[in-house]
């Protein structure tokens, strides 16, 4: 065996290492791995298994209380557009999780950079020259307010709690100072257009939605990227010694969720045309409960888009159902509240039956 193919094979084996047992089936090994493997796909199928089990038994109970409303086709599109922003926030924050940090701020930059692209100056030149440059703008605001949080939770070492807890503040704090505390009313015709238009039955936002999805789930589990987020969520020092370079990973991670907090602006902005530093308060606990219900350990070193995608559905369901039968919003929280107590439950037995 000649020298680079002795150093490659033991660089294989070292990120291998660095992933947590229960993670290990996503890496391609020899023989003697794949009945390891097929037990996490196995256990994965479960998991969703399960999550389609609870969607399936809300859609039951929307039918059941509230009737022919719930599967009318005006309802479930409604359910789908609701969806749409939290499920693109949570996408993000499924990166961020498996690489075992947090981002409590996803909400507040969500709500800045509504307002950044509906500014005067960014109306004027969408105007100008095309309706993009709000949708740009946007996303370029996100991704800056990411690679803050990343830069100071790589490099700066601030556990990612804290450092996000204060880019939710001075995220909402900047955006208030932007607008003044005024909604921003957006006057682009165009992008209007474009947003409230539908495909197929459904809005261009869900489609958005769907499209990020997917996006994430390539990247997520057939690419390198996803390979060292879940290597540096599982073990960070082990992934650093199989030549990960953890810092810098990290910073993208964070940059990823800037990014969808981002798109998540644009559709927002495309279902209630107006920049509003008000957009996305709390919705930081909605991402994070989606993406703990789907299946992602809080603690890093295993994720799943799938799994997201059907926490987001579940909430969104629940919220529809809720909404339809007059319940006040206490008692949605405190459903939505039992619901993440008995996920964190699960996965604690399911982790701890992992290690056995």
């Amino acid at each position: 065996m000649s020298e680079n193919t002795a150093a490659g094979t033991s660089a294989a084996a070292a990120e291998s290492a660095a992933l947590p047992p229960t993670n290990r089936d996503l890496v391609p090994d020899d023989g003697a791995a794949k009945p390891t493997a097929r037990r996490g796909r196995g256990s994965g199928l479960v998991r969703n298994l399960g999550l389609v089990v609870a969607l399936v038994l809300l859609c039951v109970a929307g039918f059941v209380t509230a009737g022919d409303r719930f599967l009318s086709g005006s309802n479930v599109a409604t359910i789908l557009a609701l969806a749409a922003t939290v499920g693109i926030l949570s996408i993000g924050m499924t990166f961020v999780i498996t690489g075992g940090g947090i981002d409590l701020s996803v909400g507040s930059v969500m709500g800045l950079s509504t307002v950044w692209a509906t500014t005067l100056a960014t109306q004027t030149m969408a105007e100008d020259t095309h309706w993009l440059i709000i949708a740009v703008t946007a996303m370029l605001v996100g991704t800056a307010a990411g690679l803050v949080n990343g830069v100071v939770v790589a490099y700066g070492k601030v556990v990612a709690f804290i450092a996000t807890l204060a880019m939710l503040v001075a995220a909402r704090g900047l955006a208030e100072i932007i607008s003044d505390r005024k909604t921003q009313i957006l006057d682009v015709q165009a992008f209007k257009d474009f947003f409230g238009a539908s495909f197929l039955g459904l809005r261009i936002t869900v489609w958005m939605f769907v499209l990020v999805a997917v996006l994430g789930w390539i990247v997520l589990n057939r690419t390198t990227f996803g390979r060292r987020t879940i290597a540096v969520g599982g073990n960070p020092e082990a992934a650093r010694l199989a030549g990960i370079n953890v810092q810098r990973h990290t910073m993208y991670l964070f940059a990823i969720a800037g990014l969808t907090a981002g798109i998540a602006a644009v559709t927002m902005l495309g279902r209630t045309g107006a920049g509003t530093s008000t957009h996305g308060v709390l919705l930081e606990l909605d991402v994070i409960a989606a993406v703990v219900v789907g299946g992602t350990l809080l603690i890093g070193g295993r994720g799943t888009i799938v799994g997201t995608v059907l926490g987001v559905l579940i909430f969104s369901t629940l919220t529809n159902v809720f909404i339809l039968n007059n319940l006040s919003t206490s008692v949605q929280q405190v459903a939505k509240g039992a619901i993440i107590v008995g996920a964190v439950l699960l996965q604690q037995r399911l982790a701890a039956r992992g290690t056995k």
